[in-house]
């Protein structure tokens, strides 16, 4: 019996008491986290989301590890650029310590079937108690535009400038 669970955006094929090392978790060491199953294979695989709801995959927090240190260098020819950094991943190693299939998990209070033509009339209700707000009422209409007087283009002006000159000089 194994399950397939996704922690940290990886996937990772897990056994009871088996040991890992996974992205760091928000939970203290010797606390139990619940991984989300993907697959569980015992005599049946389990695919389908309603029977994956029934799958239970515990495991406890063992330590707070760093992974090795990687060493990065840029490098850009002919330009003087040289960088060195280095990265350190935080790890967590967990311990499978169940993987069961039951009953759904009970979160709280059960939740009540909510009926699509419910939901659809609700909608309509709040679509038609709103007010209409997007047609403008007809004072908040733009103003005319009042039309530029008629100018004499640059160059006309600039003849008649010319012609005044010469007239008058």
């Amino acid at each position: 019996m194994y399950a397939i669970v996704k922690t940290g955006g990886k996937q990772y094929r897990v056994e009871r008491g088996q040991t890992l090392l996974v992205e760091r978790l928000a939970v203290n060491e010797g606390g139990d986290v619940a991984l989300e199953p993907i697959l569980y294979r015992s005599d049946e695989a389990v695919f389908d989301a309603a029977g994956l709801k029934k799958v239970k995959v515990t495991a406890k927090v063992l330590a707070h590890e760093r992974g090795e240190k990687l060493r990065v260098f840029k490098f850009k020819p002919k330009r003087g650029y040289k960088r060195r950094t280095g990265h350190r991943q935080e790890l967590t190693r967990i311990e499978v310590t169940d993987i069961s299939i039951g009953a759904a998990a009970k979160a709280g209070a059960p939740k009540a079937a909510v009926k699509p033509e419910a939901g659809k009339a609700a909608v309509r209700a709040v679509r038609a108690a709103k007010p209409e707000a997007t047609a403008k009422p007809a004072s908040a209409a733009k103003p005319e535009t009042v039309a530029k007087p008629a100018t004499k283009p640059a160059a006309a002006s600039r003849e008649a400038a010319k012609e005044e000159t010469e007239n008058g000089a």
